[in-house]
């Protein structure tokens, strides 16, 4: 049996599973009106469910449902019910009916919920990459974190991020760098960097097309 959160906490856990990206609070309440904020969004934070980073002018919140956050969602389908709440809904409990079975499903064919619910994108990587460098970039060929373009990239695989990468470099299209003051690197730099010829790169320049 998985940790029990809140209901809105619940709420904005299934939600992002189900959309299966990056989304913005501005969506979220759209779609299920209420934003992830407050202890609510640093609760998830801490617990290392939910990766949430300012973007944007406005630098609002981006949430991102993590490997844990996933985890936890699939642990979630079989807890029978919703998280207690005084005066609880049929609909909440019915829910979980719901996800019960779904969870049955996946169980008998083998299957995660990010098989399910992440979404499919037919455009080949490469071009993802390039599409992801423009519009985080600040002016023609400059240089782009690969923790930053990664994030861009609706959850792709780190090893096929990286197979495609290297074929930009290969191609002499991209330009592959370390970052020079290594002090600045935070651990998701880290992460994020290509390893090539022995060397950790975090920095990306595409050249114009």
């Amino acid at each position: 049996m998985t940790d029990r959160l809140g209901q809105k906490q619940t709420a904005a856990m299934f939600t992002l599973m189900v959309l299966g990206r990056e989304v913005t609070n501005q969506e979220l309440a759209e779609v299920v009106g209420f934003t992830l904020t407050g202890t609510e969004r640093t609760g998830l934070n801490k617990l290392g469910y939910v990766d949430s980073d300012r973007t944007g002018p406005k630098r609002s919140f981006v949430h991102l449902l993590s490997e844990s956050g996933w985890a936890w969602c699939e642990k979630e389908l079989a807890a029978g019910g919703p998280p207690p709440q005084r005066g609880q809904s049929p609909l909440a409990t019915a829910l979980y009916v719901v996800l019960g079975g779904l969870g049955e499903y996946l169980d008998r064919e083998n299957l995660r919920l990010v098989d399910v619910f992440t979404p499919a994108d037919s455009t080949p990587l490469a071009d993802r990459i390039r599409v992801a460098y423009r519009e985080l970039v600040k002016e023609p060929r400059g240089w782009v974190g690969l923790g930053q373009l990664r994030s861009k990239l609706g959850g792709a695989a780190a090893a096929e991020v990286n197979a495609a990468l290297l074929e930009l470099s290969s191609t002499g299209e991209a330009h592959l760098v370390p970052e020079e003051n290594r002090k600045a690197l935070t651990a998701a730099d880290r992460e994020a960097a290509i390893r090539i010829g022995g060397e950790d790169n975090h920095l990306i320049s595409i050249e114009a097309s």
